[in-house]
């Protein structure tokens, strides 16, 4: 596996906790951009949107359009990939006790 699959692995399972972590499990991509930043990932949006349709497409989220903003909503199957409970490939199993 080379370095960058390991860093897109780690940016999806980085976005799964952060929407396991917002106001109604649900974040724009504006938002989550920020918040992986804010966990060193230095991101383009265009990454961001790419993961999130990605994340859909396992069932993980539900990617929603409102005006010109997408809204992201961890779905319960993300929820138990953000918490370990369950492994999809492609995302990056969360480290016990971090």
């Amino acid at each position: 596996m080379s370095f960058a699959d390991l860093l897109t692995e780690d940016r999806r399972l980085v976005l799964l906790c952060l929407l396991d972590l917002a106001p109604a499990a649900q974040a724009n991509t504006y938002v989550l951009a920020s918040g992986l930043r804010e966990m060193a990932h230095n991101c383009s949006q265009d990454q961001v949107e790419t993961d999130a349709a990605w994340l859909a497409e396992q069932g993980l989220v539900a990617v929603k359009e409102l005006e010109s903003v997408r809204v992201v909503q961890l779905t319960a199957r993300g929820a138990d990939v953000a918490a370990g409970r369950a492994r999809v490939p492609g995302v990056k199993r969360p480290v016990p006790g971090v």
